[in-house]
C-alpha cells in the first residue's frame, strides 16, 4: 500500500537493500505519473542519491504509440538485465518529424536502476519492480507544463499541440483506470511542490 504524500523520507525509499527482490539481479525503482507531473526531475534527483542509471519510458513511447511499447522495453532493458548484462543498448523512439535521437549505447547497469515515465508501474513491469513511486500532480498543471515544453515543436500551433495533449491525456486516463499505478505505488509524492522533504 502506498505511503501518503508528506510521509517521512525515512520510509524505506533511500534503503534499497531493504526493497524486496524481484526477478532481476538489481533493484528496479519505477516512477510513474501523468505527463508533465515531474517524474524526470524526481528521477534525476534520486539517481544522484542512489548512484543509479535512469531508463526513460519516453525513449520507447511516442505520440503514435503512447502505451503499446512495453514489449520493447522488456526486450531491450528488463530481459538483458535479467540475463546478467552489465550494459544496455537500445534504439530511442521518434516523437517529432525533426526528432532524430541517437540510440542509447553502453548504458551501465547499476545496482539500482530507475525506470521513469508514464506507465512505469504498468502491470506488465511489476514482476521486475522492487519499489514504486507515483508523482501526484493536478492534471491542469501537467497540461500547462506539457504545453510549455512542446510549444512550437514541428512548427505546430498551440491549438494543434493542445489537441495532441488532449488525446494523450485520454490514453493516460485509460491506463490509470486499468492499472491503478497510484494505488500500487509504495510511495506517493506531490509534483506541485518541491521534492526536497518528500524524499
Amino acid at each position: 500500500m502506498a505511503t501518503t504524500e508528506g510521509a517521512s523520507p525515512n520510509d524505506g525509499l533511500m534503503n534499497p537493500e531493504n526493497w524486496p527482490g524481484r526477478s532481476l539481479p538489481i533493484k528496479l525503482l519505477a516512477i510513474d505519473g501523468h505527463g508533465g507531473s515531474g517524474k524526470s526531475t524526481l528521477a534525476d534527483a534520486l539517481a544522484d542519491r542512489l548512484s543509479a542509471e535512469v531508463i526513460h519510458t519516453d525513449d520507447f513511447a511516442s505520440w503514435d504509440n503512447p502505451f503499446s511499447w512495453w514489449p520493447l522495453l522488456i526486450e531491450h532493458v528488463l530481459e538483458p538485465i535479467g540475463k546478467g548484462s552489465v550494459e544496455l543498448s537500445y534504439p530511442r523512439s521518434k516523437w517529432w518529424a525533426d526528432h532524430h535521437p541517437e540510440p542509447v549505447l553502453g548504458q551501465p547497469v547499476t545496482d539500482v536502476m530507475i525506470l521513469e515515465g508514464t506507465a512505469a508501474l504498468r502491470k506488465e513491469f511489476r514482476p521486475y519492480i522492487s519499489y514504486g513511486i507515483f508523482v501526484d500532480t493536478p492534471k491542469e498543471l501537467c497540461l500547462q507544463r506539457g504545453l510549455a515544453r512542446d510549444a512550437g515543436m514541428d512548427g505546430k500551433t498551440d491549438t494543434e499541440i493542445e489537441a495532441m495533449w488532449n488525446v494523450w491525456i485520454a490514453e493516460e486516463d485509460a491506463y490509470m483506470t486499468r492499472d491503478n499505478p497510484q494505488g500500487y505505488a509504495d510511495k506517493i509524492v506531490g509534483g506541485s511542490r518541491p521534492f526536497a522533504g518528500q524524499i
